[in-house]
């Protein structure tokens, strides 16, 4: 068993609480007083976001305000759909490897490659470019 330090509910070790203290950089689609939202970097399709509450929280269920997490989840949605032309999303909040309440909204394609559920051994490769590239289109249609 490891420990952790809570400071201003941040937690110490926690990887998602460095990301929000700027101290790991990371693809960034989506950010407010409360919420963060950033591409995963082993994305299951392209556009594959995780939203993240910015102070420490275990579970997806124990965020304050909840509804607002969720609306923040249906916003990057938006922005996915409308700037990738996904065909459909999926949420998945498992919490298990990253103990800081997580939701992957996971971008689904006709011919993706993956079953009903996304398979998490079929993550895809995408250089900086394109990494680059989904941050902007997927901002650009969250403005709209």
């Amino acid at each position: 068993m490891f420990s952790q330090i809570a400071i201003f509910g941040v937690m110490t070790n926690c990887v998602f609480c460095r990301i929000v203290k700027g101290e790991i950089p990371t693809p960034k689609v989506y950010e407010d007083d409360n919420f963060l939202a950033f591409l995963d970097m082993h994305p299951l399709n392209r556009g594959h976001t995780l939203v993240i509450p910015k102070k420490h929280v275990r579970w997806v269920q124990d965020v304050q305000p909840f509804g607002k997490y969720w609306e923040t989840a249906l916003k990057v949605t938006n922005g996915i759909m409308n700037g990738l032309k996904a065909d459909r999303v999926q949420y998945i909040t498992v919490g298990e490897v990253v103990l800081h309440a997580h939701i992957h909204v996971v971008p689904r394609y006709e011919g993706d490659g993956h079953p009903d559920l996304p398979d998490w051994s079929k993550d895809k490769k995408f250089t900086e470019e394109e990494f680059e590239n989904t941050v902007k289109v997927i901002k650009e249609a969250i403005k709209i």
